[in-house]
């Protein structure tokens, strides 16, 4: 089965950690997955990110599994830009003083949603609210 899942939950949301959890059974047992990160669930792909010691860092697990199971990870553009997210060809385009994307993460349009959604036999989300 493939699933998209649509992750709109914080890093610092018990929902957020849901979704990794969530994927890495899913891999494990055989299954595909599309990721999309939108709303405030983008914050996980700022590379500034502090975890404190003994905290795990979301972004670092993401970046495991896409290693393993050869995953994207996408996060909604206009979203990230909202959000003060940034890779540097956007930072370029709208003059900021940086860019902040971890490079585990990629930048993509709600296009990307929507194949993914059309190429897929479920959407689950994990909300932050």
């Amino acid at each position: 089965m493939t699933f998209v899942l649509l992750i709109t939950a914080p890093h610092t949301h018990s929902n957020a950690w849901h979704a990794y959890y969530f994927a890495e059974t899913a891999l494990r047992q055989g299954h595909s997955l599309h990721l999309f990160f939108y709303s405030d669930g983008v914050r996980v792909a700022n590379r500034l990110n502090y975890y404190p010691q003994g905290e795990q860092n979301l972004a670092e697990c993401w970046q495991t599994l896409k290693q393993q199971y050869a995953l994207s990870l996408s996060v909604c553009i206009t979203a990230s830009l909202k959000h003060g997210l940034s890779d540097v060809d956007n930072s370029h385009r709208h003059h900021l003083l940086g860019d902040n994307l971890h490079p585990a993460f990629e930048l993509v349009g709600l296009g990307t949603l929507t194949d993914v959604m059309l190429q897929s036999d479920r959407l689950i989300s994990f909300i932050g609210a």
